[in-house]
């Protein structure tokens, strides 16, 4: 009765339970099934090698080709170092396919190293694969054969003057760019044009050419009396200037008559009446031509009869002497050394001109301060625009990019140091107390202990002290390194106190502090407050700073 009423209750199942049921127990395998679709396998050719020889560390994924698969990235073999990744071969079969990737790794420092496990992503989904332990051999060196020597002390090395030449020539190529337009446009003797041929010319031979372009003129033909004579008379007039030496230019047709007769009666201008009486005549025609809009039939007669009392005139007046010659030698010369001057003193303006505007422009856009320490040089503003150096420091390493190289010292540790630093290794550059300075030191110590910052910190603030520094203020806060290595920042304030109050000024400090079981590393950076290339020049190398804590 039992064994019915079971059956019974079996059969009460509602139907829609057993085929849920049912297609759990078939889904259940293929979802198994999808899990395990996937293979990841991974080799190694050799497990020992010496310092900078190459590892090949193959991963090999087999999965559906459907499927989006990731390899690892970048440097994520770390403690040893990626040389290249290589994409081996592709293989389909089906729906199946087989990826490979070869990675090619190295060393270069002896001891025990384990590849960590790497991530492979299929489909967003995250596998690992196995560790390996690789040991990395120094290479054997037969000391008995190969003499060793002693490590060779420092050597001074001159800063490199590539960038001063640089700029000297750049300067150079300015000046002579400047200069060659000064000497183009003032200081060149200059083709003479017409006119000025002219001009050059002796007053009588510059009356006759001139008298000689007025006859070859269209003044006549077009009716233009008026021009016409205005040109006429002021030949003449300035040819009487030029050569008789009275004012004609600015004298009405009766003052200058009343000149010339006074000339000829003082024996200087030895001309008769009637050329006189037909100067005057042409004079006043040329006054009814320009006023009374005249217009006379005698035009061309007239340039003639002016012609001719050019030609008296000139063989009127005496021959010149020998000293007046000289003096009109003299004259020309001063008169062409005065010319030259005004050219000179206009390149010279108009060069002064540039470099006042040029220097204005550069103020304005860059301010005071950087356009005068870009002229007259300032040392950190050297420093941040110099060559600068990457490198190493110490052991455990500091890496930090610096204006310049750090240099050895030689550090002389109190008894009491001593017995707890095995060895200590600093560089520096510059003095704490000068305008700039930036130090790097490593510390090893004898047993394996946490550092203490506190104590190292205050060591370096009473050093400062020990310098002169007073009223000092201290801040602190967490710092981190490129690669995410943790660190404590000490920074503030200072004033350093020079033979006077009046000279002393203010410093700014900043103290880095990293360490691990058994080691300490430091960089101290000191500069003057308010120096805008020297916080720059921290910048560049707090961002760049990146220290080993795996002593």
């Amino acid at each position: 009765m039992q064994v019915e009423n079971s059956k019974l209750k079996i059969q009460n199942v509602p139907t829609p339970f057993v085929l849920m049921t049912l297609l759990c127990l078939f889904v259940l395998p293929f979802t198994g099934w999808s899990q395990t679709d996937s293979k990841i396998s991974t080799d190694v050719d050799t497990l020992s090698i010496k310092i900078g020889e190459q590892i090949k560390y193959t991963i090999t994924v087999e999965t559906d080709s459907t499927n989006v698969v990731h390899f690892p990235e970048g440097q994520t073999f770390s403690p040893l170092e990626t040389v290249e990744a290589i994409i081996g071969d592709t293989i389909k079969n089906n729906n199946r396919v087989i990826l490979q990737r070869i990675y090619a790794l190295t060393q270069f420092d002896s001891g025990a190293y384990t590849i960590p496990p790497q991530r492979i992503a299929i489909n967003e989904q995250p596998f690992f694969t196995d560790s390996f332990n690789i040991k990395v051999a120094d290479v054997a060196v037969d000391t008995t054969k190969q003499k060793m020597y002693d490590i060779k002390p420092l050597m001074q090395v001159e800063r490199s003057n590539a960038e001063l030449w640089k700029t000297l020539l750049w300067v150079l190529l300015g000046l002579l760019i400047v200069g060659g337009l000064v000497y183009w446009f003032f200081l060149r003797k200059k083709p003479l044009t017409e006119e000025e041929k002219v001009a050059l010319l002796p007053p009588y031979d510059r009356a006759l050419l001139e008298l000689k372009n007025l006859e070859n003129s269209r003044y006549l033909i077009q009716d233009e009396y008026k021009k016409y004579y205005s040109e006429l008379t002021d030949i003449v007039r300035l040819y009487l200037e030029d050569e008789v030496h009275v004012s004609a230019m600015e004298s009405t047709t009766a003052q200058l008559m009343t000149k010339l007769e006074m000339l000829k009666d003082a024996g200087e201008l030895k001309l008769d009446d009637e050329t006189l009486r037909q100067f005057q005549n042409i004079l006043q025609t040329a006054d009814l031509v320009k006023f009374a809009k005249s217009r006379p039939v005698t035009a061309e007669q007239d340039r003639k009869i002016v012609e001719q009392i050019v030609v008296k005139t000139h063989d009127a007046l005496p021959e010149p002497t020998e000293e007046e010659l000289l003096l009109n030698e003299e004259y020309l010369e001063e008169l062409a050394k005065k010319k030259q001057r005004k050219r000179i003193y206009w390149a010279a303006a108009i060069f002064a001109g540039l470099v006042f505007l040029g220097t204005g422009a550069s103020i304005a856009y860059y301010g005071f301060k950087q356009v005068r320490d870009t002229v007259f040089g300032y040392p950190t503003k050297d420093l941040l625009e110099g060559e600068w150096v990457s490198s190493s420091y110490g052991f455990p390493p500091v890496e930090l990019e610096t204006p310049d190289v750090l240099v050895r010292q030689e550090v002389k540790l109190p008894p009491e140091t001593e017995e707890l630093v095995k060895e200590l290794q600093s560089f520096s550059y510059g003095s704490y107390v000068g305008i700039f300075s930036v130090s790097a030191s490593s510390a090893i110590y004898k047993e394996e202990k946490d550092p203490d910052f506190s104590a190292a910190v205050g060591a370096t603030l009473a050093t400062f002290e020990g310098l002169g520094l007073k009223n000092i203020i201290t801040k602190q806060e967490e710092f981190t390194t490129k690669s995410g290595v943790q660190g404590l920042k000490t920074f503030g304030t200072g004033t350093i106190m020079g033979p006077s109050e009046n000279q002393s000024k203010k410093a700014k400090y900043t103290i880095l502090s990293f360490g691990g079981k058994g080691f300490m590393q430091q960089v101290v950076i000191t500069w003057e407050d308010g120096d805008a290339y020297a916080e720059q020049i921290v910048d560049r190398i707090l961002n760049t700073l990146d220290v080993k804590t795996q002593a």
